[in-house]
């Protein structure tokens, strides 16, 4: 199919009119029939704009998108299946490589509706350590998210900046469980080991020091008049539509949705967070929580547009950091052990659990069904909070440019090792 419109422009010059002009009353305006066809265009599996083996099927009319169509599974690795082979505390190292930048937050799903199936309590202190653990690799992705953000809209600094910072966490990730990306540190029952002296103060410089870098990215970034320009105004998700799609995380919240799962979710998971101080980061009222200390709010934006989906990530980073803050000063104080980790072997009881925890993009699901006839579950299951975020993509790009998509699929900040399992 194909389409014939008109161009017009206006000649530099008052050279006569080339043969292929049409007679028109202004000598500098020229006239001429160009034709558009239909295409098809792949965008991956290998893009880096795709933050994963992802791949996007366009169908365009000239520069213009009518259709996005993803197509995944690349990173299929049969994980729920192993799962079901194999014990609890043997599948933790598989939670990692789910969301492999925050590998801490998916351990701790998988821990929880574990302890949860098992019916058991951990002590206060192991609650504080991971309030600690999990709040810090919110950090660490966050900063991916961001600096991958700049690299897909064409700046390579803020990446550069964003690892730097990065490294500092994995640092004191590596001291406290010895890995630096696929980590197996939080697991049934508590932690593998309790943090080694000097992890606290050490933890406390990093977090003086992340504050000022972190008004240095806004400068690069949140208020750069080129980025404003990429993402104000570009792929709108109504909240109506957020909440239809089963979006979570900054993606809903981006939208103006006030929902946490910190502070809403079920109980054996906000009483982690019991007697902390913060804020969920929404816009209200035209407002964000704290934005009096950064950028305001572009006045072209529209709320759920890609600039409100950065901009809830980076005040987050900074909810984090308060966050980390307390965890300090209550692990420091609190009393009991760090929670033992229950045997390889520990039989499960017949019955089934289902846990959501917030992770950094989103609400993560984990499943487990046990016939109670031994230690390896039935069933074990991950609801993935990157699947429904990208299910918006075909409606968030309909209509816009190609050089759009990467701003609209880079702002979900999805994780295709999440999706694809």
């Amino acid at each position: 199919m194909s389409v014939d419109f008109t161009i017009q422009f206006i000649a530099t010059s008052h050279k006569a009119p080339t043969p292929m002009a049409t007679q028109v009353d202004d000598p500098r305006i020229i006239e001429f029939d160009v034709r558009t066809d239909e295409m098809l265009v792949n965008m991956g599996p290998q893009h880096p704009s795709t933050h994963g083996v992802l791949r996007l099927v366009l169908r365009t009319d000239g520069e213009i998108v009518s259709e996005t169509t993803p197509h995944i599974g690349y990173l299929h690795r049969c994980a729920e299946k192993i799962g079901e082979n194999i014990t609890p505390r043997q599948w933790i190292p598989y939670t990692d490589r789910m969301d492999y930048l925050a590998g801490m937050n998916m351990n701790l799903g998988w821990a929880l509706v574990v302890e949860k199936l098992l019916n058991l309590e951990l002590p206060e202190k192991a609650r504080h350590l991971r309030v600690l653990i999990v709040e810090l690799n919110r950090i660490a992705s966050h900063l991916v998210g961001m600096g991958a953000y700049g690299l897909d809209l064409g700046t390579f600094s803020p990446f550069l900046y964003a690892f730097r910072e990065r490294e500092k966490i994995l640092d004191l990730f590596e001291e406290a469980c010895g890995a630096r990306l696929t980590y197996s540190y939080l697991t049934v029952g508590g932690a593998t080991a309790d943090l080694p002296p000097g992890w606290l103060q050490k933890c406390e410089a990093f977090l003086d020091q992340l504050l000022p870098v972190i008004k240095e990215y806004h400068t690069l970034l949140t208020s750069n008049a080129i980025f404003v320009r990429r993402t104000v105004g570009i792929g709108v998700l109504p909240r109506e539509m957020a909440i239809d799609h089963g979006c979570t995380g900054p993606v809903l919240r981006g939208s103006g949705v006030n929902h946490d799962l910190r502070r809403d979710g079920e109980q054996r998971y906000t009483e982690m967070y019991d007697g902390y101080a913060f804020e969920v980061i929404v816009e209200q009222d035209g407002h964000y929580p704290r934005d009096h200390d950064y950028p305001p709010v572009p006045k072209q934006a529209v709320l759920g547009d890609c600039w409100h989906r950065f901009y809830v990530r980076m005040l987050e980073v900074m909810q984090s950091i308060d966050l980390i803050r307390q965890a300090i000063d209550r692990y420091s104080t609190a009393t009991g052990s760090f929670g033992e980790p229950v045997k390889l072997t520990e039989k499960l009881p017949k019955g089934e659990a289902y846990m959501e925890t917030e992770a950094p993009r989103g609400q993560m699901g984990f499943y487990i069904v046990s016939t109670g006839n031994g230690a390896i579950p039935w069933r074990a299951r991950a609801r993935s909070s990157s699947f429904c975020n990208l299910s918006v993509t075909e409606k968030l790009c309909r209509g816009c440019l190609i050089a759009d998509v990467p701003a609209i699929v880079g702002s979900l900040d999805v994780v295709m090792g999440e999706i694809d399992r």
